[in-house]
């Protein structure tokens, strides 16, 4: 059996820690969103429960398979209408602290999927 490393994506997560999350070669120390293609740096510091669809438009504009929303070092509920937003448009929604996000993130990305993340540093 022969063994390939899959190569790199410049929006691979390749370490989390408290306050910091690092992509590739930038490390980022505030919440942020990201695709399979790119990093959102100016993300909107909305707390979970504010999160509203208008505010995920900028990551559903690339159509991903999914969306997982990291949310912190706790895992805390999204609000019930963004939920249901989610699941009228038909892309997946998931919800789970960000250590749990970015691997989640990865593993799909080194599927060959369209995952989109949002992922809250504190």
């Amino acid at each position: 059996m022969k063994f390939t490393r899959e190569p790199l994506s410049v929006t691979t997560i390749l370490h989390v820690e408290r306050g910091r999350i690092r992509v590739g070669n930038e490390q980022f120390e505030q919440t942020l969103a990201i695709t399979a293609e790119t990093v959102i740096r100016d993300w909107p510091a909305v707390s979970i429960d504010k999160l509203e669809i208008v505010h995920l438009e900028p990551i559903l504009a690339v159509e991903p398979d999914v969306v997982i929303l990291g949310t912190g070092w706790q895992t805390a509920f999204a609000p019930r209408e963004l939920i249901f937003a989610m699941a009228r448009r038909g892309t997946g929604f998931e919800v789970m602290d960000t250590p749990a996000a970015c691997r989640t993130f990865n593993i799909l990305l080194a599927e060959g999927r369209n995952p989109a993340a949002i992922l809250t540093i504190e």
